[in-house]
């Protein structure tokens, strides 16, 4: 029997990182910020209040880097995607499926929102976040950007307006969702998300083509 390979001490670390950082995903998304303690994100990943301070400052700094892993995800996924020869007809599908699914993640939604009204109480939190929000609407812009260069066409409004409002949609459709479940069913939601996306990302005549086929 082959013996299991020793992890070496830089990937030891970053895999108690990791575990730190899913683990806090779950205790604050359960919780809430305020609530979670270091030693509850701690325990649930099975490492010692002494591991979690080796690694990280705070419950703040682990938070902040759970939100960065949070969409790093859909990145890779786009990027994919963008690498991908994929035949013009079926890249509208394709963008499309692929961010309702993403973005119809109620756990990241709560991990979000946990986020804003933090800070709103804590100025250096909310300015930490803010940097944060405005690096992911700059992401989703580019790839608004190449999508629309792989389709030939040009975005119905500035790349960077379009991924805020997107943000912005998803969250409070993604609200309504779940405090309204009767109102915004999950078939409601992804056919809402579908057409604001291909919209978004392939202009309103493909919308219209999208609509009537």
């Amino acid at each position: 029997m082959a013996r299991k390979q020793r992890l070496t001490r830089e990937e030891s670390r970053e895999q108690t990182r990791q575990g730190l950082i899913e683990a806090a995903g779950v205790v604050i998304a359960k919780l809430g910020l305020a609530a979670a303690r270091v030693e509850d994100i701690a325990e649930y990943a099975g490492y010692t209040r002494g591991a979690f301070y080796s690694n990280f400052e705070s419950k703040l700094e682990v938070f902040i880097e759970l939100l960065k892993k949070d969409h790093v995800g859909i990145q890779n996924d786009l990027q994919q995607l963008l690498d991908t020869d994929v035949a013009k007809e079926d890249l509208q599908e394709a963008v499309t499926s692929l961010y309702v699914q993403c973005y119809h993640d109620r756990n990241s939604y709560l991990l979000w929102a946990e986020a804003r009204h933090y800070a709103m109480r804590d100025t250096k939190f909310r300015q930490r976040l803010n940097a944060l929000t405005l690096e992911k609407r700059d992401v989703i812009a580019y790839f608004i950007t190449q999508f629309c260069k792989r389709m030939n066409i040009q975005p119905p409004l500035e790349p960077s307006v379009l991924a805020l409002t997107m943000m912005t949609l998803i969250d409070g459709v993604l609200y309504l969702n779940m405090s309204m479940p009767n109102e915004m069913p999950d078939e409601a939601l992804r056919a809402a998300l579908g057409t604001f996306f291909r919209s978004t990302f392939f202009g309103h005549s493909h919308v219209a083509d999208a609509e009537t086929s």
